[in-house]
């Protein structure tokens, strides 16, 4: 039975006037008795006789006593194209967010703060995101977002911009070189602590723009962890060239200024698969990090 005859039948149970019943249904009154002759071959009876009075039909006991499985039916059917809505202060979501130390520094207080207000019942978890598993991941659900700069994205995910952050120096507070301005031979004179996941470890982007404008600075410390450097820039007289962002997180133990080179900001983007565009959890969440980027949602 397709779904015009139940909707047919519905209808004539409900006005019992096949004129009225077809009003409902925006069809001819030809059209509904036509649907109506089909049914009743379908279920091999009447199914409705006219009114002995007549106005209307009359609904036979069987047409009766299809009646509450039609109605179960049709409100199936219509729960399968109504469309669906995330109660985020209701929900008790797992979201995971593959991303770096670095973003995981820029933006996970301020979102962390924003859904244990909005929704306590959810709960946030970030992993470092494995590259080669990464767009199976995102595939299949078991990552929600990936945040990251471009390279290494696919050209088929959905990308937003999260933010721009330019680059500053820090060093501890009361470092012996004091506070003023550096100008290059001194910033290179300084000892320095790099953050390296790949390639030669004491060397990055800073020197491969220092080695352009014909200087090297000295590199002491190399690290792969973003979340060890404030500690360790604390602590000694050591001094950081990193995302400024991150960086003013700890601007109670560090004294942040601006480099004596010129530097290309970082933009960090988020990204998601492209069938989760219109899923209003997904959508949420995004949301969610547009705010905590401090961005317009």
């Amino acid at each position: 039975m397709d779904i015009d005859l139940l909707l047919a039948l519905d209808a004539l149970l409900q006005d019992r006037n096949i004129t009225h019943a077809a009003t409902r249904l925006g069809i001819s009154q030809p059209a509904l008795s036509a649907r109506l002759a089909r049914l009743r071959t379908l279920f091999g009876e009447p199914l409705f006789i006219p009114s002995p009075h007549g106005r209307g039909v009359l609904p036979t006991p069987r047409a009766e006593a299809l009646r509450p499985q039609v109605e179960s039916v049709l409100r199936g059917i219509r729960a399968m194209f109504a469309p669906t809505a995330f109660e985020a202060h209701t929900s008790s979501r797992t979201f995971v967010i593959a991303l770096h130390e670095n973003p995981a520094l820029m933006l996970g207080t301020a979102l962390l703060n924003q859904v244990s207000t909005d929704a306590p019942g959810i709960r946030l978890r970030f992993v470092l995101p494995e590259m080669v598993d990464l767009p199976q991941q995102l595939e299949n659900g078991d990552v929600d977002i990936y945040i990251g700069v471009s390279a290494g994205a696919h050209d088929g995910w959905v990308r937003r911009k999260l933010l721009d952050d330019a680059f500053a120096t820090a060093q501890r507070k009361a470092h012996p070189r004091g506070t003023g301005p550096l100008d290059l031979e001194s910033y290179c004179a300084l000892s320095h602590l790099v953050v390296s996941s790949a390639g030669d470890p004491f060397t990055g982007f800073v020197d491969q723009t220092l080695a352009g404008l014909g200087y090297q600075r000295h590199v002491a410390m190399s690290t792969q962890s973003y979340a060890m450097v404030p500690a360790l820039v604390a602590g000694t007289d050591l001094v950081c060239t990193l995302p400024e962002r991150m960086l003013k997180q700890f601007a109670s133990t560090l004294d942040i200024f601006p480099p004596p080179l010129p530097l290309q900001p970082i933009t960090i983007n988020m990204y998601w698969h492209p069938k989760n565009s219109q899923d209003p959890a997904n959508a949420w969440l995004r949301g969610q990090l547009l705010r905590a980027a401090g961005r317009q949602v």
